[in-house]
């Protein structure tokens, strides 16, 4: 059993982590080109998460119905874990594993998108979410901790980060989202120069 890293050593933790986080990269950079057709005719993004994934997932959705940097149009984003109301009375009514999936069934659309993230892959809700989703015609994208686990098999896509513990996972998912919401943006065009003409190029010089 290891230690839990203190200080300096929570930092070469995380340093060792991004050093094998290249594939998540691509994939969150992949996910936010793919996400801007979808928010900008019409469909939405469901995100979910337990404990610490359960904030993470609400960061998402507020980056889509605020903003990441630059200002844009507002998108359809709903964190599933943050509906309280819902919660407490799917809770109150049905077995524990309904506690996303009824969500998901209620709010998804085909062609939309559920965002699932689980550091450790394996959390009954989430496992029911993914298979009510795609049996909805969601995409189903996962964020998880080390493979395997039954939350990246059951998804379409997912970045699963190697690391030995929690909040190292969660580190990297919030800059795995924080790519996802760039490539957005910069796939919808917000925040990029407007093209230079041949002759202020020249002006330049």
């Amino acid at each position: 059993m290891t230690t839990t890293p203190c200080a300096h050593e929570h930092l070469a933790e995380l340093s060792q982590t991004l050093r094998r986080f290249d594939g998540c990269v691509d994939i969150a950079d992949r996910w936010g080109v793919r996400l801007a057709p979808v928010l900008e005719s019409g469909g939405r993004l469901l995100a979910a998460g337990n404990g610490g994934s359960a904030a993470q997932a609400q960061h998402l959705t507020a980056e889509l119905v605020g903003r990441y940097r630059e200002d844009r149009a507002p998108f359809s984003a709903i964190c599933l874990s943050a509906e309280t109301s819902s919660l407490t009375a799917i809770g109150n009514d049905y077995p524990p594993e309904e506690l996303f999936a009824r969500q998901v069934e209620a709010h998804g659309r085909p062609g939309d998108v559920l965002v699932l993230m689980s550091t450790s892959g394996r959390s009954g809700n989430l496992l029911a979410a993914a298979r009510r989703g795609r049996r909805a015609g969601l995409q189903v994208w996962s964020m998880t901790g080390p493979l395997p686990n039954p939350l990246a098999d059951l998804s379409d896509e997912h970045c699963s980060v190697e690391a030995r513990y929690t909040a190292t996972v969660q580190e990297m998912h919030l800059v795995a989202l924080h790519i996802m919401c760039a490539a957005l943006d910069r796939e919808l065009g917000v925040g990029v120069p407007a093209q230079v003409s041949t002759e202020d190029l020249e002006a330049l010089r």
